[in-house]
């Protein structure tokens, strides 16, 4: 028997689908697929900040308490999140240690010989420099725009000083371009004052736009033309919009 006769009455009478109606139904077909398939990945993308942060405190809460569980075990202090609050209370005592000159002098020794240990010394170092530069913004008096590497582009820059030009009474601008995603190698540009790009942007969301490789973009930046003293509405460039909030 061939398969038309063996559906059963049960089944209902046989559907037949020319071609044009086969095609209609494929394509219905793949856009509940494309709409099931973009609504679940927007989803898991919104909730993926939140996951990745959860994991991270029960992995740091569970190593934290295994840490400690030796000496606590069975006492009034083994409960969950103590090695969390150990470790906070630890990092602390260093905090307060470090202000002091006999801590600062220890942390002196600490990098003199890490620094001396092969292999350690390279990941140690590559460390250290990664936090200098997230915990020295405040070495950088302002965000700028200048046209780097070529005419025409523009790269995001912080400002570290200013030197006056021989034979001019223009100060030229010393800035700093990092390198993405790592700010702690980069370009030193010495730049005229009139063709430094100013902006709105504060270090803490420029630092956030060079770590993420342009991917954390604040909602909108300025950019206002040369000049610092005369920032009338003339020299307003442009605002442009970003993909993501920082």
């Amino acid at each position: 028997y061939s398969d038309r006769r063996r559906r059963s009455w049960r089944d209902g009478p046989p559907v037949y689908l020319d071609e044009g109606g086969t095609l209609l139904l494929l394509a219905a077909l793949k856009r509940i697929q494309d709409h099931i398939f973009g609504r679940t990945l927007s989803g898991f993308l919104a909730l993926l900040p939140l996951i990745v942060t959860i994991v991270i405190i029960f992995v740091i809460v569970g190593r934290t308490d295994e840490a400690v569980d030796p000496f606590v075990d069975g006492g009034p202090l083994d409960f969950p999140g103590f090695g969390l609050l150990a470790l906070i209370a630890i990092c602390y005592a260093i905090g307060v240690a470090i202000a002091t000159m006999p801590g600062r002098k220890l942390m002196e020794w600490k990098s003199a010989v890490l620094n001396h240990v092969p292999i350690v010394s390279t990941i140690y170092g590559v460390s250290e420099k990664a936090m200098r530069a997230l915990t020295s913004q405040q070495h950088f008096s302002r965000v700028v725009f200048v046209e780097w590497p070529r005419v025409g582009s523009v790269a995001i820059g912080f400002v570290t000083g200013s030197l006056n030009a021989p034979d001019s009474d223009e100060p030229i601008v010393i800035v700093y371009i990092p390198t993405v995603p790592n700010p702690t190698s980069g370009n030193i540009a010495f730049v005229p004052e009139r063709e430094i790009f100013e902006t709105d942007l504060t270090v803490e969301d420029a630092m956030k736009l060079v770590f993420s490789g342009g991917i954390v973009l604040p909602r909108e930046i300025a950019l206002i033309g040369s000049g610092i003293k005369n920032r009338d509405r003339s020299k307003f460039i442009g605002r442009f919009t970003g993909s993501s909030s920082g």
